[in-house]
Formats: structure tokens, C-alpha cells, sequence
């Protein structure tokens, strides 16, 4: 219909020119009439073809659509992705994996949430989410971990802090100097507190929180020295901080969180891909 020669059709469909004159006269014995009136080498429709056409060639047009549509969810071009992450990552990696991982995807939207660990770790159990990204979770019925990157926890002060000089950081320095720890209750603050008891040194904050990125903010406003994970401590604005060793060696791992027993898609795939690109680019950044 479209091409009006055998040649041009068989070209178009990658098949040869008998090929095609053979599916038309199949196609006409099945119908009952003739499709087309030849003129020398053209094939003028006959008017019964032009108007099966035309109740035809809308549903072309949403095939057309659906091979389109499919073709984009193979190449993760379209559709929603359910994230949720602890604020660590939440607030510093995520947001430039999500800008590269967005980029050029017009078709895909996102929901994002930062949330306490815990939830992280019930909403893709549950299939609420499709990825989880948090930090120390090892292992944990009903979820599988990846783990991503693994990093040592550093002491954050004020650059002018009296022990800002000291090129590591141990649990007595910090407890004369208004130490901000972490809520035992969550994984950081329970290895922060094995972390001084390994040296026989009592944990004992002056304040204790529950975030890093809270212990951080008091320790921009003089309060003393807050022990925090890596990205925190390297993805804070606006704050005169600066960061040291601190021994013991505290290792927390940056975690991926999924279900396992749900295949990831395209979609997933691309952004865990986006978010290692962002792990490595702030190392390299930081080193």
C-alpha cells in the first residue's frame, strides 16, 4: 500500500520481491478479493484494500507505539524507580548518581525518599522500593546487600580546633574536647562504641545524636569532635570543618540494598551503575 511496487516493498522488509507477491496473493485468498490492480510495474490499490487500510493503519500505528515502548524499557529510557536511602548517602552521593543517572532520560521519573535505616531495609523487603542504599548494613534477612565501597569513619572539628594538628585522632583526644557521639542504638554509634572499648576507653559523649550529619552541625558551632562516616565528612558546605584519622580503624561499607527475589530492571540497573560512577568520582575527588 505504502510503496506501490513489489521491488520497494521487499526492500523496505528485507525480504525478496517473491517473497512479497506470494503473502499478497495468500493474503487476497484469504479475504476473498483482490488487493491490488497491477499497472505495468505499479499496483494500484483496489478501493475494497484502501478502505481495509484505513481501518488497518491505526493499529499499525499503536504497534508502532508498543515495539517503541518496549524499546525503551530494554534500553531504561522509560518508566519509575522507587529509591530510598539513609541520609549519609542520601544527602551526598544520591543526588549526583540521580542527576547523572536522569540525564538524558526524559521518560523516567523517580521516587526518592531519605529515611532512618530501618525503613530503608522494611521498604525494599516489601517491594516499596526498588533499591535501598545505606551504610553497615552487612547482611539481613529478607534483603540482599551489596556492598559498594568500604571506608574508614573520620574525626570532624573546627579547623581551629585545639587538636586540629594532630594527624590522627584517638578516643582520648576526642573525650577532652566535648566528644559528639552516636545513638548506640544505631549500627554507627554501636561500632563507634566497640571502637573505644577496644582500647579500654569508656564511651562517653558530652552530647549524643543520632546523625552524623547532625553531629557534624555541632561540631561546625565549636562543640567539640564528632567521629563520622566518610561521606559526611567530605560533603558538607558552608562549614569550616576539617577531618582526621581516627584510630581504631572504623571501616563502614556503602551499602545497595534489593529484594532477593526480584530481578533487577533496566531502570535499577543504570542507576546502581550511576551511583558506583559517583562513589569512585568522590574518591577520586577526595583523594
Amino acid at each position: 500500500m505504502l510503496h506501490q511496487t513489489t521491488i520497494a516493498a521487499a526492500e523496505e522488509l528485507g525480504i525478496s520481491q517473491s517473497s512479497v507477491s506470494t503473502a499478497i496473493k495468500q493474503l487476497e485468498r484469504q479475504l476473498g478479493f483482490a488487493l491490488f490492480e497491477r499497472e505495468k510495474k505499479r499496483m494500484r490499490p483496489t478501493g475494497d484494500a484502501r478502505s481495509l487500510f484505513q481501518e488497518i493503519e491505526p493499529l499499525f500505528e499503536q504497534l508502532r507505539s508498543v515495539e517503541s515502548r518496549v524499546r525503551d524499557l530494554r534500553e531504561g529510557a522509560v518508566g519509575k524507580l522507587r529509591i530510598m536511602a539513609t541520609p549519609p548517602l542520601g544527602h551526598s552521593i544520591v543526588p549526583t548518581a540521580l542527576a547523572a543517572f536522569l540525564d538524558g532520560r526524559p521518560g523516567v521519573t523517580v521516587q526518592y525518599d531519605v529515611r532512618r535505616m530501618e525503613n530503608v531495609i522494611d521498604a525494599v523487603a516489601i517491594g516499596a522500593a526498588d533499591i535501598g542504599l545505606c551504610l553497615g548494613l552487612d547482611q539481613h534477612p529478607g534483603v540482599s546487600g551489596r556492598k559498594m565501597r568500604t571506608d574508614r569513619m573520620g574525626a570532624l572539628m573546627r579547623s581551629d580546633h585545639p587538636v586540629s594538628d594532630l594527624s590522627v585522632i584517638g578516643p582520648n583526644d576526642v573525650l577532652g574536647h566535648g566528644f559528639i557521639g552516636l545513638d548506640r542504638a544505631s549500627r554507627l554509634g554501636l561500632l563507634l562504641q566497640n571502637a573505644f572499648e577496644t582500647v579500654r576507653v569508656a564511651y562517653q559523649p558530652k552530647v549524643e545524636v543520632r546523625y552524623c550529619h547532625t553531629a557534624a552541625v555541632l561540631a561546625n558551632a565549636g562543640m567539640g569532635i564528632a567521629v563520622v562516616d566518610s561521606y559526611t565528612a567530605s560533603f558538607l558546605p558552608n562549614m569550616d570543618l576539617t577531618v582526621r584519622a581516627f584510630d581504631p580503624l572504623i571501616s563502614v561499607s556503602a551499602c545497595m540494598l534489593t529484594r532477593p527475589d526480584r530481578p533487577l530492571s533496566s531502570l535499577a540497573l543504570a542507576f546502581s551503575q550511576s551511583c558506583v560512577d559517583a562513589l569512585i568520582s568522590q574518591s577520586e575527588n577526595t583523594s
